[in-house]
């Protein structure tokens, strides 16, 4: 497929090989306006907006992701194989399971287990894990620990199902040591990992599905900034 696509008016010029991809399209929008210089939008179709200019003199772009597997799929698969990006970097929100995560902790996603069938397009004889590149996790690491801003390291799950009907399914993940819920991370690593390219996941925790504790709209737009500046400051 050439450039640009049915999802995406960008040139192959106008993406940066390094993307950021919060799965709401406005925070994307906030991001562009409140870390990056000379911002422009280069994408609209369908409200996924997408601004590409420079953090600290590096060319960078932020493009929403949608919510859901079947969404970050589209865009992270048209991003590494028709535009060429390198890496991507999912700047989210999740669920806490952790009874030591708190309200505004980041966590990032060293595995990412799924109750997709995603993986089941690459015909695999087994149970396939998608992980993180290891250089993205060990350089968010690194930009915590500059920033002074505290990280949780290990795995999430990328869940299909908000509404579970299966009412013990968190009690299940959480008993495996997994730190948190969200929806997209699985299938963003698999697609980098197919295509040769990198990926990692930053979340904030906005709501701990034990404790009955969650964050407004309004902070789960504009609230992440400690999130943000660790991301930013990653080395791809």
């Amino acid at each position: 497929m050439s450039v640009p696509t049915p999802h995406n008016t960008a040139k192959k010029e106008d993406i940066a090989a390094k993307v950021y991809m919060p799965g709401d399209p406005l925070r994307a929008k906030y991001i562009a306006e409140n870390f990056l210089e000379n911002a422009r939008c280069v994408n609209e179709v369908r409200g996924m907006y997408a601004f590409t200019g420079t953090y600290k003199g590096e060319p960078v772009t932020i493009m929403g992701s949608g919510m859901g597997m079947p969404s970050i799929g589209i865009y992270s698969y048209e991003l590494f194989n028709f535009y060429d990006v390198e890496s991507i970097i999912r700047i989210g929100s999740a669920g806490a399971y952790a009874d030591n995560l708190n309200l505004g902790d980041i966590v990032v996603a060293q595995g990412a287990c799924t109750d997709s069938n995603f993986m089941r397009q690459y015909e695999l004889p087994g149970t396939f894990a998608p992980i993180a590149d290891f250089g993205l996790l060990e350089s968010a690491v690194a930009s915590s620990r500059n920033a002074g801003i505290p990280v949780h390291v290990g795995n999430v799950v990328s869940s299909d199902i908000f509404y579970d009907a299966q009412p013990d399914a968190n009690d299940k993940w959480k008993r495996m040591g997994v730190l948190a819920v969200e929806m997209e991370t699985a299938a963003l690593y698999a697609n980098a990992i197919y295509a040769g390219k990198k990926a990692l996941g930053l979340f904030t925790i906005s709501d701990h599905l034990y404790k009955g504790e969650k964050l407004s709209a309004e902070e789960r737009q504009t609230g992440f900034n400690n999130m943000i500046k660790v991301a930013l400051d990653i080395h791809a």
